[in-house]
């Protein structure tokens, strides 16, 4: 008998339900829209699948034995597990609610989280995992498919990607306010030559970068520390300590209030680009595929603003009015 029972089906479990519910066949019959001697097959059939009676006949109507109401807990169990899965899959698909996994390299956490504020008003029932690392430790998120979407510079090599623009990134040089060489114009990387640079750890997309401009400029970094954070290279600038290839998106307050300033070095600041990308092997959710196209089209105006020139990102104040 148990191994027939995993037998039983939706439509008869429904059927002993709208029985139970109304009294009677008839009005089962319509409730389910069915006919009468539909409703009475679906019930014959279980109750040879249980084989016991499920139903009884009395004055008031037609009402569940003890047998018929086990079936019923039954079939309350797996309407409510089947309107759980339902609504799971409705907030997969973006009509509810839904979840983004977002890995960001750390120089994009200057703006990623006003983007992600913006975002998170238009789709307020969507939960956002903001991961942010190195380069490489992003790109292995990438690998492992833990990241839907991701936000750094130079696409990885090795893996076939959807990648969307979303603006300019420049880099400069940046010293402390009272530097020798602050507001003297047109340097050439040759005067740099005798500097100490406080620099990002290997790996770091920055370090690559200011790596190749040394190379091109056939000159050698004197590297004075290894820090993997942008704010304690900031800070150990101003102290005194060198001078640093940076990101020029990470030091825009401390530029605006001058308290570090950018040399003006010939062929800076080199501008890369940032991206929003995403495996193209990795199926994304209706929720990702919003986020991405955000990111791709309004991204921009989530930079900050800086002072090289070469790219006019709105300040905050104006993102804020724009994100509301």
């Amino acid at each position: 008998m148990t191994k027939r029972f995993r037998d039983i089906s939706i439509r008869q479990l429904r059927a002993l339900a709208a029985v139970a519910a109304s009294g009677s066949i008839t009005a089962a019959a319509l409730k389910l829209r069915l006919t009468q001697p539909a409703v009475t097959l679906q019930l014959r059939n279980l109750q040879g699948l249980a084989g016991l009676p499920l139903i009884q006949r009395t004055g008031d109507g037609m009402v569940l034995t003890d047998a018929g109401r086990e079936v019923l807990a039954l079939s309350e169990r797996i309407e409510a597990a089947m309107a759980a899965c339902a609504t799971s899959l409705d907030m997969m698909a973006g009509k509810t609610g839904g979840r983004i996994s977002i890995g960001a390299v750390s120089t994009a956490k200057y703006f990623v989280p006003f983007a992600i504020s913006a975002f998170a008003k238009l789709h307020p029932k969507i939960e956002i995992l903001l991961t942010v690392g190195n380069r490489e430790e992003t790109i292995a998120g990438l690998r492992s498919y833990d990241l839907d979407i991701a936000i750094m510079g130079r696409p990885p090599a090795g893996i076939d990607m959807d990648v969307n623009l979303i603006g300019d990134h420049p880099h400069v040089i940046i010293a402390p306010s009272d530097h020798r060489l602050a507001g003297k114009a047109r340097l050439s990387m040759s005067d740099l030559g005798g500097e100490t640079f406080l620099t990002r750890e290997p790996g770091s997309g920055t370090r690559g970068l200011m790596e190749q401009l040394f190379e091109s400029a056939g000159l050698r970094a004197t590297i004075g520390m290894e820090m993997d954070s942008n704010e304690t290279i900031k800070q150990a600038v101003m102290a005194g300590l060198g001078i640093a290839f940076i990101s020029a998106h990470t030091v825009a307050t401390e530029l605006e209030q001058r308290r570090l300033v950018m040399l003006d070095v010939i062929g800076l600041p080199i501008i890369r680009q940032w991206f929003v990308l995403n495996r193209k092997d990795k199926v994304l959710l209706p929720p990702a595929q919003a986020m991405r196209a955000f990111l791709a089209a309004q991204g921009a105006q989530f930079l900050p603003a800086t002072e090289t020139g070469k790219s006019a990102p709105v300040r905050r104040k104006s993102r804020s009015r724009a994100a509301l």
